[in-house]
């Protein structure tokens, strides 16, 4: 863990933030926003078969894996406009400022993955979701937004799809003539309208 990751958590706003009064914990929450916060539209990508592939080919295999998948999104997520915040284990988590863009690369990362003649393929499942999110100094990203998105990639989306929630997708431009087909999906008590990409 790097000194930046830690310069929100363990600096002094959070630390004047856990040891204020509860009446002045406002104040200092706005602060933090105000310091941290953006609306972005994050995209937070989960490699598929971990445990089957790593109990059948061992952990340096899908590790290499995890490489390949690394050095395949991290161009893709820049060339349409985003920023791999972290790679975390076999997930990406990124930001856009725009939905379509974090779609459009949703769409080339699936398109890339699947054309690659590599025998051992990659295959992720993807969530997008757009709102108010801390971006802390370019290297981790915390909010609703992001438990969202990673909540789709990870937990609801099968391998090779895209799922952004109704948020998100109403960023989109009709002009963009991006279709999706709407669902309803339930993760962790939390009840989502969605829209398969």
């Amino acid at each position: 863990m790097t000194g930046h990751t830690l310069s929100l958590f363990a600096g002094p706003l959070l630390d004047r933030y856990a040891l204020a009064d509860p009446a002045h914990r406002p104040a200092v929450e706005q602060e933090i926003w105000a310091s941290y916060g953006r609306e972005l539209t994050v995209l937070v990508l989960d490699m598929d078969g971990f445990s089957l592939l790593t109990q059948r080919h061992g952990i340096v295999h899908y590790l290499a894996m995890v490489r390949r998948m690394q050095c395949a999104v991290a161009p893709v997520v820049t060339a349409h406009g985003g920023t791999v915040v972290k790679f975390e284990a076999d997930n990406c988590f990124a930001v856009f400022g725009q939905p379509q863009a974090a779609v459009q690369a949703a769409r080339e990362i699936h398109r890339r993955l699947a054309s690659d003649p590599h025998p051992d393929a990659v295959r992720v499942s993807i969530g997008i979701d757009f709102g108010k999110v801390l971006l802390v100094d370019g290297c981790d990203v915390f909010g609703n937004a992001v438990n969202r998105a990673a909540k789709l990639g990870e937990d609801v989306a099968q391998a090779g799809e895209t799922l952004a929630t109704q948020e998100a997708f109403a960023g989109i431009p009709a002009a963009a003539g991006i279709a999706g087909h709407p669902l309803r999906v339930t993760v962790s008590g939390i009840d989502m309208a969605v829209v398969a990409l």
